[in-house]
């Protein structure tokens, strides 16, 4: 455990405590693993440059770990392996390098880390490449026109964007030998070892989250919502809590058997055929699929809300309690205020993990 330096002003002088992983050194991961997708087909590179992480490898003990196992860290299939999928997006691009590259940074063993990383553009791959260039990973491009007749107008315009949803359509995008994954969002970075995460027990549930239950999970939907029993009544029987989509371990096997893209979707039609039941983007769907029945997880990983509201975007302070993960949402996020030179106190959290720039 690392105690991180008393802030002030914003924090009135209030410690904050960050747990990071058992060693800093660096740790280079093992070789790329090639999309077997063709994406390169034009090069984002003329509009962003990343400076090349340093190389990142394992501890000693992770030898011993899979040697023990009978298992050597290799091919997507390997059930040594940490899985973790992240959108790539231009717009967000910058805030996943950096929730990638914190999370080598923390893992004790970090070559045993596999990314999926999800794109709707192509040409990523290489972006990714060139600046992780040991990375396990694979590209998986997500058709916008999958989700695209499903999605109603937000509160926020960002909330829109169909690779926004494709957290939706995990199960069919990876491998069936993918049994279990991390999925994180690109506004976000990693104080601790991932693997302690990937160990959380879910306990017969197809999710876990860090729940909130003291959060006014009524807001969540409109009025057409609750007064509408055949609505409402879907939540019988379950004690729904809120929990924010962007921090999410999620067993794929369950997730396939029980069809939940499909119950999805089918609440995102009900919405888009007039009967208007939420305003805040891809959230609510979840909610109402899986408000309830969700394994908890610490909220220590999920520390969310940094970027402040859906509107202003305004800085705010940590929750009480250790941290394994800070997360920017809301509509602040810290590369942009880092860039204006307003950066909220919390956002030189972040700046240590972005590589964009020479």
């Amino acid at each position: 455990m690392l105690w991180i330096m008393r802030l002030s002003g914003f924090f009135s002088a209030a410690v904050v405590m960050i747990v990071l992983s058992p060693s800093m050194q660096s740790f280079p991961p093992a070789e790329a693993i090639r999309s077997s997708s063709n994406l390169d087909t034009y090069s984002p590179l003329n509009r962003f440059s990343f400076r090349k992480s340093s190389p990142f490898r394992n501890a000693d003990e992770c030898t011993t770990r899979n040697s023990k196992l009978g298992k050597k860290p290799g091919s997507i299939c390997d059930p040594s392996l940490v899985h973790v999928a992240i959108t790539l997006d231009v717009d967000y691009l910058r805030g996943s390098i950096a929730a990638v590259h914190s999370i080598l940074q923390h893992s004790l063993c970090p070559e045993s880390v596999f990314f999926h990383f999800l794109v709707s553009e192509t040409n990523l791959e290489t972006l990714v490449r060139s600046t992780f260039p040991q990375l396990k990973f694979k590209v998986y491009y997500f058709d916008p026109e999958t989700v695209r007749s499903l999605i109603s107008s937000s509160v926020r315009q960002a909330l829109e964007q169909p690779l926004n949803y494709a957290r939706n359509y995990l199960a069919g995008l990876l491998e069936p030998c993918v049994r279990r994954v991390i999925y994180l969002d690109s506004d976000l970075v990693v104080v601790d070892d991932i693997s302690k995460l990937w160990t959380t027990r879910l306990e017969g549930k197809t999710i876990g989250a860090p729940e909130y239950c003291h959060a006014n999970f009524t807001k969540y939907f409109t009025s057409n919502f609750w007064s509408n029993e055949g609505f409402s009544g879907t939540f019988s029987g379950r004690n729904p809590c809120y929990f924010n989509t962007g921090v999410m371990v999620i067993d794929l096997v369950k997730w396939r058997r029980f069809g939940y893209t499909k119950r999805i979707e089918r609440w995102m039609q009900i919405q888009k055929s007039g009967t208007r039941i939420y305003e805040l983007g891809s959230l609510p769907p979840f909610l109402l699929v899986f408000a309830g029945h969700v394994a908890p997880i610490d909220h220590r990983w999920n520390q969310h809300g940094l970027g402040g509201d859906n509107v202003r975007g305004s800085c705010r302070d940590l929750h009480p309690g250790p941290v394994s993960l800070l997360h920017w949402s809301g509509s602040g996020k810290p590369w942009l205020r880092l860039d204006s030179k307003q950066p909220c106190p919390l956002d030189t959290l972040w700046a240590p993990y972005d590589l964009y720039g020479q």
